[in-house]
Protein backbone atom coordinates (compact mmCIF):
# COMPACT_ATOMS: atom_id res chain seq x y z
CA UNK A 1 0.00 0.00 0.00
CA UNK A 2 1.49 3.39 -0.96
CA UNK A 3 2.36 5.85 1.80
CA UNK A 4 0.36 9.14 1.93
CA UNK A 5 1.80 12.20 0.15
CA UNK A 6 3.44 14.79 2.51
CA UNK A 7 1.63 18.19 2.76
CA UNK A 8 2.68 20.75 0.22
CA UNK A 9 3.63 23.04 3.14
CA UNK A 10 6.78 21.02 3.45
CA UNK A 11 7.76 22.17 0.00
CA UNK A 12 10.61 24.71 0.44
CA UNK A 13 9.27 26.89 -2.30
CA UNK A 14 5.86 26.97 -0.67
CA UNK A 15 7.32 27.95 2.66
CA UNK A 16 9.31 30.70 1.03
CA UNK A 17 6.20 32.06 -0.63
CA UNK A 18 4.29 32.00 2.66
CA UNK A 19 7.13 33.72 4.51
CA UNK A 20 7.41 36.30 1.79
CA UNK A 21 3.70 37.00 2.00
CA UNK A 22 3.87 37.32 5.80
CA UNK A 23 6.89 39.60 5.56
CA UNK A 24 5.08 41.71 3.01
CA UNK A 25 2.08 41.96 5.31
CA UNK A 26 4.32 43.08 8.18
CA UNK A 27 5.98 45.66 5.97
CA UNK A 28 2.58 46.90 4.87
CA UNK A 29 1.49 47.24 8.51
CA UNK A 30 4.67 49.09 9.42
CA UNK A 31 4.35 51.30 6.39
CA UNK A 32 0.75 52.08 7.23
CA UNK A 33 1.73 52.80 10.82
CA UNK A 34 4.55 55.04 9.65
CA UNK A 35 2.23 56.91 7.33
CA UNK A 36 -0.25 57.30 10.19
CA UNK A 37 2.38 58.55 12.59
CA UNK A 38 4.14 60.88 10.18
CA UNK A 39 1.13 62.01 8.27
CA UNK A 40 -1.72 61.95 10.75
CA UNK A 41 -0.23 62.13 14.25
CA UNK A 42 3.03 63.89 13.52
CA UNK A 43 1.91 67.21 14.99
CA UNK A 44 0.56 65.55 18.13
CA UNK A 45 3.69 63.50 18.75
CA UNK A 46 5.93 66.44 17.97
CA UNK A 47 4.01 68.53 20.47
CA UNK A 48 4.28 65.82 23.12
CA UNK A 49 8.02 65.48 22.53
CA UNK A 50 8.47 69.23 22.78
CA UNK A 51 6.41 69.41 25.96
CA UNK A 52 8.68 66.86 27.59
CA UNK A 53 11.63 69.13 26.85
CA UNK A 54 10.00 72.36 28.04
CA UNK A 55 10.45 73.85 31.50
CA UNK A 56 8.82 76.96 32.94
CA UNK A 57 10.33 79.23 35.57
CA UNK A 58 8.44 81.92 37.47
CA UNK A 59 10.03 85.36 37.13
CA UNK A 60 9.64 87.92 39.90
CA UNK A 61 10.91 91.38 40.62
CA UNK A 62 12.19 92.36 44.07
CA UNK A 63 9.43 93.62 46.37
CA UNK A 64 9.18 97.40 46.07
CA UNK A 65 10.22 99.81 48.82
CA UNK A 66 8.24 101.53 51.53
CA UNK A 67 9.42 105.12 51.97
CA UNK A 68 8.43 108.12 54.06
CA UNK A 69 6.99 111.32 52.58
CA UNK A 70 10.51 112.56 51.76
CA UNK A 71 11.71 109.35 50.12
CA UNK A 72 13.59 107.96 53.12
CA UNK A 73 13.61 104.17 52.81
CA UNK A 74 11.81 102.39 55.65
CA UNK A 75 11.61 98.93 54.03
CA UNK A 76 13.55 97.49 51.09
CA UNK A 77 14.55 94.18 49.54
CA UNK A 78 18.17 93.04 49.21
CA UNK A 79 19.84 90.08 47.51
CA UNK A 80 21.17 87.36 49.78
CA UNK A 81 22.48 83.84 49.27
CA UNK A 82 21.99 80.50 50.93
CA UNK A 83 24.91 78.13 50.35
CA UNK A 84 24.53 74.37 50.09
CA UNK A 85 26.69 71.36 49.34
CA UNK A 86 26.23 68.36 47.06
CA UNK A 87 27.76 65.73 49.33
CA UNK A 88 28.24 63.30 46.44
CA UNK A 89 30.23 65.77 44.34
CA UNK A 90 32.25 67.25 47.20
CA UNK A 91 33.73 63.82 47.89
CA UNK A 92 35.61 64.12 44.56
CA UNK A 93 36.89 67.63 45.21
CA UNK A 94 40.64 68.10 44.82
CA UNK A 95 42.87 71.16 44.97
CA UNK A 96 46.28 70.68 43.32
CA UNK A 97 49.49 72.65 43.43
CA UNK A 98 52.47 71.89 41.21
CA UNK A 99 50.73 68.71 40.12
CA UNK A 100 50.22 67.46 43.65
CA UNK A 101 46.93 67.22 45.54
CA UNK A 102 47.08 69.61 48.51
CA UNK A 103 43.44 69.57 49.61
CA UNK A 104 40.67 67.10 48.91
CA UNK A 105 37.19 66.01 49.87
CA UNK A 106 35.00 67.59 52.57
CA UNK A 107 37.89 68.31 54.92
CA UNK A 108 39.81 70.17 52.23
CA UNK A 109 36.77 72.17 51.16
CA UNK A 110 36.02 73.03 54.79
CA UNK A 111 39.56 74.29 55.29
CA UNK A 112 39.02 76.78 52.48
CA UNK A 113 35.50 77.85 53.44
CA UNK A 114 35.76 78.06 57.23
CA UNK A 115 37.65 81.40 57.30
CA UNK A 116 35.25 82.94 54.76
CA UNK A 117 32.15 81.84 56.67
CA UNK A 118 33.69 82.31 60.12
CA UNK A 119 32.79 78.72 61.01
CA UNK A 120 34.57 75.82 62.68
CA UNK A 121 36.35 73.79 59.98
CA UNK A 122 35.74 70.41 61.64
CA UNK A 123 32.01 71.04 62.08
CA UNK A 124 31.77 72.36 58.54
CA UNK A 125 33.52 69.28 57.14
CA UNK A 126 31.19 66.97 59.06
CA UNK A 127 28.15 68.61 57.47
CA UNK A 128 29.59 67.88 54.01
CA UNK A 129 29.82 64.12 54.49
CA UNK A 130 26.94 61.98 53.22
CA UNK A 131 25.05 60.99 50.12
CA UNK A 132 22.64 63.92 49.80
CA UNK A 133 22.65 66.03 46.66
CA UNK A 134 21.91 69.25 48.59
CA UNK A 135 22.40 70.18 52.24
CA UNK A 136 22.42 73.79 53.51
CA UNK A 137 25.74 74.94 54.96
CA UNK A 138 24.84 78.56 55.70
CA UNK A 139 21.97 80.96 54.98
CA UNK A 140 21.58 84.69 54.47
CA UNK A 141 25.06 85.68 53.37
CA UNK A 142 25.83 88.83 51.38
CA UNK A 143 26.61 88.81 47.64
CA UNK A 144 30.16 89.86 48.53
CA UNK A 145 30.65 86.80 50.71
CA UNK A 146 29.25 84.53 48.01
CA UNK A 147 31.67 86.07 45.49
CA UNK A 148 34.56 85.05 47.74
CA UNK A 149 33.21 81.50 47.91
CA UNK A 150 32.53 81.29 44.17
CA UNK A 151 36.08 82.41 43.43
CA UNK A 152 37.38 79.24 45.09
CA UNK A 153 35.60 77.07 42.48
CA UNK A 154 34.92 74.20 44.85
CA UNK A 155 33.09 71.34 43.16
CA UNK A 156 29.78 70.63 44.91
CA UNK A 157 29.33 74.04 46.58
CA UNK A 158 26.12 75.50 45.20
CA UNK A 159 24.36 78.87 45.73
CA UNK A 160 20.68 79.65 46.21
CA UNK A 161 19.80 83.26 45.51
CA UNK A 162 17.10 84.62 47.82
CA UNK A 163 15.43 87.96 48.51
CA UNK A 164 15.48 89.37 52.02
CA UNK A 165 13.34 92.18 53.41
CA UNK A 166 15.28 94.64 55.57
CA UNK A 167 14.25 97.68 57.59
CA UNK A 168 17.13 100.18 57.80
CA UNK A 169 15.54 102.23 60.59
CA UNK A 170 14.73 99.32 62.90
CA UNK A 171 11.74 99.97 65.15
CA UNK A 172 11.12 103.43 63.70
CA UNK A 173 7.48 103.34 62.52
CA UNK A 174 7.53 99.56 62.80
CA UNK A 175 3.89 99.68 63.94
CA UNK A 176 2.99 101.29 60.60
CA UNK A 177 5.44 99.67 58.18
CA UNK A 178 4.72 96.13 59.40
CA UNK A 179 6.84 93.06 58.70
CA UNK A 180 7.14 89.88 56.61
CA UNK A 181 6.75 86.23 57.53
CA UNK A 182 5.32 82.95 56.33
CA UNK A 183 6.00 79.21 56.66
CA UNK A 184 7.75 76.68 54.45
CA UNK A 185 8.50 77.87 50.91
CA UNK A 186 6.75 81.19 51.62
CA UNK A 187 8.91 81.95 54.68
CA UNK A 188 9.72 85.64 54.83
CA UNK A 189 7.73 86.49 51.70
CA UNK A 190 4.26 87.25 53.09
CA UNK A 191 3.21 90.60 54.54
CA UNK A 192 1.88 89.95 58.04
CA UNK A 193 1.24 93.42 59.47
CA UNK A 194 1.04 97.12 58.70
CA UNK A 195 1.61 98.48 55.22
CA UNK A 196 3.45 95.28 54.26
CA UNK A 197 0.11 93.50 54.67
CA UNK A 198 -2.39 96.15 53.53
CA UNK A 199 -0.50 97.09 50.36
CA UNK A 200 1.17 93.77 49.53
CA UNK A 201 -0.39 93.68 46.06
CA UNK A 202 1.05 97.07 45.11
CA UNK A 203 4.49 96.17 46.52
CA UNK A 204 4.73 92.78 44.80
CA UNK A 205 3.67 93.70 41.28
CA UNK A 206 2.88 90.83 38.88
CA UNK A 207 4.94 87.66 38.36
CA UNK A 208 6.21 86.75 34.88
CA UNK A 209 7.42 83.48 33.39
CA UNK A 210 10.23 82.02 31.28
CA UNK A 211 9.49 78.87 29.23
CA UNK A 212 12.54 77.25 27.59
CA UNK A 213 13.59 74.02 25.85
CA UNK A 214 16.16 71.91 27.69
CA UNK A 215 18.38 69.00 26.82
CA UNK A 216 18.67 65.63 28.61
CA UNK A 217 21.02 67.09 31.23
CA UNK A 218 18.73 70.03 31.96
CA UNK A 219 20.75 72.67 30.10
CA UNK A 220 19.02 75.25 27.95
CA UNK A 221 19.03 74.49 24.20
CA UNK A 222 20.26 77.78 22.66
CA UNK A 223 18.29 77.35 19.43
CA UNK A 224 15.26 75.83 21.13
CA UNK A 225 11.94 77.31 22.16
CA UNK A 226 12.15 80.34 24.44
CA UNK A 227 9.12 82.35 25.53
CA UNK A 228 9.34 85.03 28.18
CA UNK A 229 6.62 87.09 29.88
CA UNK A 230 8.36 89.85 31.79
CA UNK A 231 7.51 90.38 35.45
CA UNK A 232 5.88 93.70 36.27
CA UNK A 233 7.66 95.39 39.18
CA UNK A 234 5.63 96.62 42.13
CA UNK A 235 5.22 100.25 43.12
CA UNK A 236 6.98 101.91 46.01
CA UNK A 237 4.48 102.80 48.73
CA UNK A 238 5.01 106.40 49.81
CA UNK A 239 3.85 107.02 53.37
CA UNK A 240 2.59 110.30 54.77
CA UNK A 241 4.90 109.85 57.76
CA UNK A 242 7.81 112.19 58.29
CA UNK A 243 10.74 110.13 59.57
CA UNK A 244 12.15 112.94 61.71
CA UNK A 245 8.82 113.76 63.38
CA UNK A 246 8.14 110.05 63.88
CA UNK A 247 11.59 109.58 65.42
CA UNK A 248 11.23 112.48 67.82
CA UNK A 249 7.73 111.45 68.88
CA UNK A 250 8.93 107.91 69.59
CA UNK A 251 11.82 109.24 71.66
CA UNK A 252 9.52 111.56 73.60
CA UNK A 253 7.04 108.76 74.27
CA UNK A 254 9.82 106.55 75.64
CA UNK A 255 10.85 109.42 77.92
CA UNK A 256 7.26 109.94 79.06
CA UNK A 257 6.98 106.31 80.14
CA UNK A 258 10.03 106.74 82.35
CA UNK A 259 8.76 110.03 83.77
CA UNK A 260 5.22 108.88 84.53
CA UNK A 261 5.63 105.15 85.06
CA UNK A 262 2.88 104.55 82.49
CA UNK A 263 2.38 101.14 80.93
CA UNK A 264 2.10 102.49 77.38
CA UNK A 265 1.51 105.65 75.40
CA UNK A 266 0.36 106.69 71.94
CA UNK A 267 0.97 109.85 69.91
CA UNK A 268 -0.70 110.90 66.66
CA UNK A 269 0.44 113.90 64.63
CA UNK A 270 -1.90 114.87 61.78
CA UNK A 271 -1.72 117.57 59.14
CA UNK A 272 -5.21 119.07 59.41
CA UNK A 273 -5.10 120.55 55.92
CA UNK A 274 -4.61 117.20 54.17
CA UNK A 275 -5.52 114.53 56.73
CA UNK A 276 -2.02 113.08 56.34
CA UNK A 277 -0.59 111.39 59.41
CA UNK A 278 2.91 112.75 60.03
CA UNK A 279 3.61 110.48 63.00
CA UNK A 280 1.79 107.48 64.44
CA UNK A 281 3.56 106.28 67.56
CA UNK A 282 2.92 103.35 69.85
CA UNK A 283 5.33 102.79 72.73
CA UNK A 284 7.35 99.60 72.43
CA UNK A 285 6.99 99.59 68.65
CA UNK A 286 7.97 96.37 66.88
CA UNK A 287 11.32 96.08 65.08
CA UNK A 288 10.34 94.53 61.71
CA UNK A 289 13.80 92.99 61.44
CA UNK A 290 12.98 90.83 64.48
CA UNK A 291 9.21 90.86 65.12
CA UNK A 292 9.35 87.81 67.38
CA UNK A 293 11.16 89.92 69.98
CA UNK A 294 7.94 91.92 70.51
CA UNK A 295 4.81 90.54 72.14
CA UNK A 296 2.26 89.62 69.47
CA UNK A 297 -0.31 92.06 70.91
CA UNK A 298 2.08 94.98 70.32
CA UNK A 299 3.21 94.20 66.77
CA UNK A 300 0.49 96.24 65.09
CA UNK A 301 -0.68 99.78 65.74
CA UNK A 302 -2.61 100.20 68.99
CA UNK A 303 -3.41 103.74 67.84
CA UNK A 304 -5.93 102.23 65.42
CA UNK A 305 -6.86 98.99 67.19
CA UNK A 306 -7.04 99.65 70.95
CA UNK A 307 -10.16 101.40 72.25
CA UNK A 308 -10.71 103.41 75.42
CA UNK A 309 -13.21 105.86 76.85
CA UNK A 310 -12.10 109.30 75.66
CA UNK A 311 -13.24 111.10 78.79
CA UNK A 312 -13.20 114.88 78.79
CA UNK A 313 -11.63 115.27 75.36
CA UNK A 314 -15.06 114.26 73.99
CA UNK A 315 -16.82 117.13 75.80
CA UNK A 316 -16.06 119.30 72.79
CA UNK A 317 -18.62 117.24 70.81
CA UNK A 318 -21.36 118.16 73.30
CA UNK A 319 -20.34 121.82 72.98
CA UNK A 320 -20.39 121.51 69.18
CA UNK A 321 -23.91 120.07 69.26
CA UNK A 322 -25.18 122.84 71.54
CA UNK A 323 -23.69 125.55 69.34
CA UNK A 324 -24.78 123.94 66.07
CA UNK A 325 -28.35 123.35 67.29
CA UNK A 326 -28.56 126.92 68.56
CA UNK A 327 -29.41 125.99 72.16
CA UNK A 328 -26.35 127.77 73.61
CA UNK A 329 -23.62 130.26 72.76
CA UNK A 330 -20.03 130.39 74.06
CA UNK A 331 -21.16 132.93 76.67
CA UNK A 332 -24.34 131.15 77.79
CA UNK A 333 -24.47 131.04 81.58
CA UNK A 334 -24.64 127.91 83.73
CA UNK A 335 -24.43 127.13 87.42
CA UNK A 336 -22.06 124.21 87.94
CA UNK A 337 -22.05 122.64 91.41
CA UNK A 338 -19.58 119.93 92.46
CA UNK A 339 -22.42 117.41 92.31
CA UNK A 340 -25.43 117.40 90.02
CA UNK A 341 -28.47 115.09 89.80
CA UNK A 342 -30.52 114.72 86.63
CA UNK A 343 -34.28 114.40 86.46
CA UNK A 344 -33.97 110.60 86.31
CA UNK A 345 -31.96 110.54 89.56
CA UNK A 346 -28.51 110.04 88.05
CA UNK A 347 -25.86 111.86 90.09
CA UNK A 348 -22.59 113.08 88.57
CA UNK A 349 -19.56 114.72 90.18
CA UNK A 350 -16.63 116.80 89.03
CA UNK A 351 -13.07 115.51 89.37
CA UNK A 352 -12.34 117.81 92.34
CA UNK A 353 -14.62 119.02 95.09
CA UNK A 354 -15.37 122.74 94.77
CA UNK A 355 -17.83 125.48 95.55
CA UNK A 356 -20.67 126.05 93.10
CA UNK A 357 -19.29 127.83 90.03
CA UNK A 358 -20.93 130.31 87.66
CA UNK A 359 -19.50 129.25 84.33
CA UNK A 360 -20.14 130.17 80.72
CA UNK A 361 -20.25 127.45 78.08
CA UNK A 362 -16.61 128.30 77.34
CA UNK A 363 -15.87 128.09 81.06
CA UNK A 364 -17.42 124.62 81.35
CA UNK A 365 -15.01 123.42 78.67
CA UNK A 366 -12.01 125.27 80.11
CA UNK A 367 -12.68 123.95 83.63
CA UNK A 368 -13.68 120.53 82.27
CA UNK A 369 -16.79 120.50 84.43
CA UNK A 370 -18.76 117.25 84.27
CA UNK A 371 -21.78 118.73 86.01
CA UNK A 372 -21.83 121.69 83.65
CA UNK A 373 -21.47 119.43 80.61
CA UNK A 374 -24.41 117.27 81.72
CA UNK A 375 -26.53 120.42 81.95
CA UNK A 376 -25.50 121.35 78.40
CA UNK A 377 -26.51 117.84 77.37
CA UNK A 378 -29.95 118.40 78.88
CA UNK A 379 -30.50 121.05 76.19
CA UNK A 380 -30.19 118.31 73.55
CA UNK A 381 -32.32 115.28 72.88
CA UNK A 382 -30.82 111.84 73.41
CA UNK A 383 -30.93 111.26 69.66
CA UNK A 384 -29.05 114.52 69.03
CA UNK A 385 -26.30 113.50 71.44
CA UNK A 386 -25.90 110.25 69.52
CA UNK A 387 -26.09 111.97 66.14
CA UNK A 388 -23.17 114.30 66.87
CA UNK A 389 -21.00 111.51 68.27
CA UNK A 390 -21.62 109.62 65.04
CA UNK A 391 -20.99 112.70 62.87
CA UNK A 392 -17.58 113.17 64.48
CA UNK A 393 -16.65 109.60 63.59
CA UNK A 394 -17.43 107.57 66.70
CA UNK A 395 -18.59 104.05 65.86
CA UNK A 396 -16.95 103.84 62.41
CA UNK A 397 -13.45 103.30 61.07
CA UNK A 398 -11.55 106.20 59.57
CA UNK A 399 -10.24 104.37 56.49
CA UNK A 400 -6.65 105.18 57.45
CA UNK A 401 -5.21 102.25 55.51
CA UNK A 402 -3.82 99.98 58.23
CA UNK A 403 -5.07 96.50 59.09
CA UNK A 404 -6.92 95.85 62.33
CA UNK A 405 -8.53 99.28 62.63
CA UNK A 406 -11.36 99.27 65.17
CA UNK A 407 -14.61 101.17 64.78
CA UNK A 408 -14.74 101.73 68.53
CA UNK A 409 -17.95 101.26 70.49
CA UNK A 410 -21.00 103.47 70.03
CA UNK A 411 -24.22 101.72 70.93
CA UNK A 412 -27.48 102.91 69.41
CA UNK A 413 -29.05 105.65 71.50
CA UNK A 414 -32.20 103.58 71.93
CA UNK A 415 -30.11 101.04 73.86
CA UNK A 416 -28.56 103.55 76.25
CA UNK A 417 -29.53 103.08 79.89
CA UNK A 418 -30.56 105.93 82.18
CA UNK A 419 -26.98 106.76 83.10
CA UNK A 420 -25.24 106.27 79.76
CA UNK A 421 -27.43 108.84 78.01
CA UNK A 422 -25.81 111.49 80.23
CA UNK A 423 -22.34 109.96 80.57
CA UNK A 424 -21.77 110.16 76.80
CA UNK A 425 -21.85 113.96 77.05
CA UNK A 426 -18.49 113.91 78.85
CA UNK A 427 -16.85 110.97 77.09
CA UNK A 428 -17.97 107.94 79.06
CA UNK A 429 -20.15 105.08 77.84
CA UNK A 430 -18.40 105.20 74.46
CA UNK A 431 -15.02 103.88 73.33
CA UNK A 432 -12.73 105.17 70.61
CA UNK A 433 -9.26 104.69 69.18
CA UNK A 434 -6.55 107.32 69.47
CA UNK A 435 -7.02 108.02 65.78
CA UNK A 436 -10.78 108.63 66.16
CA UNK A 437 -10.15 110.95 69.10
CA UNK A 438 -7.62 112.86 66.98
CA UNK A 439 -10.10 113.14 64.11
CA UNK A 440 -12.55 115.08 66.29
CA UNK A 441 -10.05 117.90 66.72
CA UNK A 442 -8.96 117.72 63.10
CA UNK A 443 -12.56 118.44 62.11
CA UNK A 444 -12.67 121.50 64.34
CA UNK A 445 -9.27 122.72 63.14
CA UNK A 446 -10.34 122.29 59.52
CA UNK A 447 -13.35 124.58 59.79
CA UNK A 448 -15.88 121.81 60.42
CA UNK A 449 -14.83 119.52 57.55
CA UNK A 450 -13.98 115.87 58.12
CA UNK A 451 -11.07 114.85 55.90
CA UNK A 452 -10.26 111.16 55.74
CA UNK A 453 -6.94 110.57 57.49
CA UNK A 454 -4.32 108.62 55.59
CA UNK A 455 -0.99 107.00 56.34
CA UNK A 456 -0.27 106.29 52.64
CA UNK A 457 0.34 109.25 50.37
CA UNK A 458 0.47 107.26 47.13
CA UNK A 459 2.38 104.87 44.88
CA UNK A 460 5.57 105.48 42.91
CA UNK A 461 6.06 103.34 39.80
CA UNK A 462 9.46 102.30 38.46
CA UNK A 463 9.20 104.86 35.66
CA UNK A 464 8.71 107.68 38.17
CA UNK A 465 4.94 108.00 37.76
CA UNK A 466 3.27 108.88 41.08
CA UNK A 467 -0.34 107.96 41.80
CA UNK A 468 -2.07 109.43 44.84
CA UNK A 469 -4.03 107.13 47.10
CA UNK A 470 -7.75 107.67 46.66
CA UNK A 471 -9.55 109.02 49.72
CA UNK A 472 -13.14 109.96 50.47
CA UNK A 473 -14.43 113.43 49.67
CA UNK A 474 -14.40 115.87 52.63
CA UNK A 475 -17.62 115.84 54.62
CA UNK A 476 -19.07 118.80 56.50
CA UNK A 477 -19.80 117.96 60.12
CA UNK A 478 -20.40 121.40 61.64
CA UNK A 479 -20.51 124.93 60.27
CA UNK A 480 -17.44 127.13 59.97
CA UNK A 481 -18.91 129.46 62.58
CA UNK A 482 -19.34 126.65 65.11
CA UNK A 483 -15.81 125.39 64.41
CA UNK A 484 -14.41 128.90 64.89
CA UNK A 485 -16.24 129.31 68.20
CA UNK A 486 -14.96 125.95 69.41
CA UNK A 487 -11.39 126.89 68.48
CA UNK A 488 -11.61 129.98 70.64
CA UNK A 489 -13.19 128.02 73.50
CA UNK A 490 -10.39 125.42 73.27
CA UNK A 491 -7.79 128.19 73.54
CA UNK A 492 -9.27 129.02 76.95
CA UNK A 493 -8.21 125.51 78.06
CA UNK A 494 -4.51 126.34 77.63
CA UNK A 495 -4.71 129.75 79.28
CA UNK A 496 -4.14 130.47 82.95
CA UNK A 497 -6.85 128.74 84.96
CA UNK A 498 -7.51 126.13 82.25
CA UNK A 499 -6.63 122.47 82.64
CA UNK A 500 -4.15 122.42 79.75
CA UNK A 501 -1.80 125.28 80.60
CA UNK A 502 1.26 122.97 80.36
CA UNK A 503 0.53 122.52 76.65
CA UNK A 504 1.33 126.16 75.78
CA UNK A 505 4.07 126.65 73.18
CA UNK A 506 6.20 129.79 73.10
CA UNK A 507 5.33 131.85 70.04
CA UNK A 508 2.31 129.79 69.01
CA UNK A 509 -1.32 129.96 70.02
CA UNK A 510 -2.56 126.54 71.14
CA UNK A 511 -6.07 125.17 71.46
CA UNK A 512 -6.78 121.82 73.07
CA UNK A 513 -8.43 119.71 75.73
CA UNK A 514 -7.34 117.48 78.57
CA UNK A 515 -8.94 114.17 79.42
CA UNK A 516 -8.83 111.61 82.21
CA UNK A 517 -10.98 108.50 82.11
CA UNK A 518 -11.28 105.14 83.78
CA UNK A 519 -10.66 102.11 81.60
CA UNK A 520 -10.98 98.36 81.92
CA UNK A 521 -7.83 96.75 83.29
CA UNK A 522 -6.52 93.23 82.84
CA UNK A 523 -8.96 92.04 85.52
CA UNK A 524 -11.95 93.37 83.57
CA UNK A 525 -12.79 96.03 86.16
CA UNK A 526 -12.35 99.80 85.83
CA UNK A 527 -8.87 99.59 87.34
CA UNK A 528 -6.98 101.40 84.58
CA UNK A 529 -6.57 105.12 83.87
CA UNK A 530 -6.20 106.88 80.51
CA UNK A 531 -4.80 110.41 80.66
CA UNK A 532 -4.84 112.45 77.45
CA UNK A 533 -4.34 115.79 75.78
CA UNK A 534 -5.34 116.64 72.22
CA UNK A 535 -4.28 119.99 70.85
CA UNK A 536 -4.26 122.15 67.73
CA UNK A 537 -1.46 124.50 66.66
CA UNK A 538 -1.26 127.24 65.65
CA UNK A 539 -4.77 128.02 66.85
CA UNK A 540 -5.00 131.12 64.66
CA UNK A 541 -4.04 129.23 61.47
CA UNK A 542 -4.29 125.50 62.21
CA UNK A 543 -1.68 123.20 60.69
CA UNK A 544 -1.35 120.20 63.00
CA UNK A 545 -3.33 118.22 65.53
CA UNK A 546 -1.36 116.24 68.09
CA UNK A 547 -2.97 113.72 70.41
CA UNK A 548 -1.19 112.14 73.38
CA UNK A 549 -2.76 109.15 75.13
CA UNK A 550 -1.01 107.86 78.27
CA UNK A 551 -2.23 104.64 79.90
CA UNK A 552 -1.86 103.99 83.64
CA UNK A 553 0.50 106.85 84.57
CA UNK A 554 1.76 106.46 88.14
CA UNK A 555 3.13 109.95 88.82
CA UNK A 556 -0.17 111.68 88.02
CA UNK A 557 -3.48 110.61 86.52
CA UNK A 558 -4.42 113.96 84.97
CA UNK A 559 -4.13 114.62 81.26
CA UNK A 560 -2.99 118.17 81.96
CA UNK A 561 0.18 116.93 83.69
CA UNK A 562 0.78 113.46 82.22
CA UNK A 563 0.02 114.18 78.54
CA UNK A 564 0.09 117.96 77.96
CA UNK A 565 3.91 118.30 78.37
CA UNK A 566 4.42 115.56 75.76
CA UNK A 567 2.09 117.43 73.42
CA UNK A 568 4.08 120.62 73.91
CA UNK A 569 7.40 118.98 72.99
CA UNK A 570 6.14 116.93 70.04
CA UNK A 571 4.07 119.79 68.60
CA UNK A 572 7.01 122.20 68.94
CA UNK A 573 9.31 119.82 67.06
CA UNK A 574 6.70 119.21 64.35
CA UNK A 575 6.00 122.92 63.84
CA UNK A 576 9.70 123.64 63.50
CA UNK A 577 10.25 120.69 61.14
CA UNK A 578 7.39 121.87 58.94
CA UNK A 579 8.65 125.46 59.15
CA UNK A 580 5.31 126.75 60.35
CA UNK A 581 5.63 130.45 61.21
CA UNK A 582 4.74 131.59 64.75
CA UNK A 583 1.38 133.20 65.51
CA UNK A 584 1.13 136.87 64.71
CA UNK A 585 -2.10 137.69 66.51
CA UNK A 586 -3.30 137.60 70.10
CA UNK A 587 -6.24 135.47 71.15
CA UNK A 588 -9.57 137.16 71.83
CA UNK A 589 -11.08 134.75 74.33
CA UNK A 590 -14.56 134.27 75.68
CA UNK A 591 -15.25 134.92 79.36
CA UNK A 592 -15.27 131.72 81.39
CA UNK A 593 -17.29 132.98 84.35
CA UNK A 594 -20.20 135.33 84.93
CA UNK A 595 -21.42 137.42 87.82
Amino acid sequence: MASPRAPRLADPRTRQRILAILLLLVLVVFAARLVFIQGVRSSVLSSEALSSRLATKVLTEPRADIVDRNGVVLATSVERYNVGVNQVKIADFERTENGEVTLSGPSGAAEILAPILDMNASELAASMVGDSTFVYLVKDISPETWDLIAAEKITGIEPEAVEKRVYPNGALAGNVVGFMGGDGESAGTVGLAGVELSYSEQLEGEAGSLTYERGPNGTIIPTGVREEVAAVPGDDVVLTLDRDIQWYAQERVAQALKETGASRATVVVEDVQTGEILALVDSGSVDPNDPSATDSAARGSRAVSTVFEPGSTAKVITMAAALEEGVATPTSEFVAPYQYTTDNNQTFKDSHEHETQQLTLAGILAESSNTGTVQVGELLTTEQRYDYLERFGFGSTTGLGLPGESAGILRDWENWDGRTKWAVTFGQGVSVTALQATQVYSIIANGGLKIQPSVVKGFLAEDGTFTERETAEPERVISEQTASQLMTMLEDVTEEGGTGVLAKIDGYRVAGKTGTAEAAGADGTLSSIVASFIGIAPADDPRIVVSVIVTDPKSTIWGGTAAAPVFKDVATFALQSLRVPPSTTEASLYPTTWE
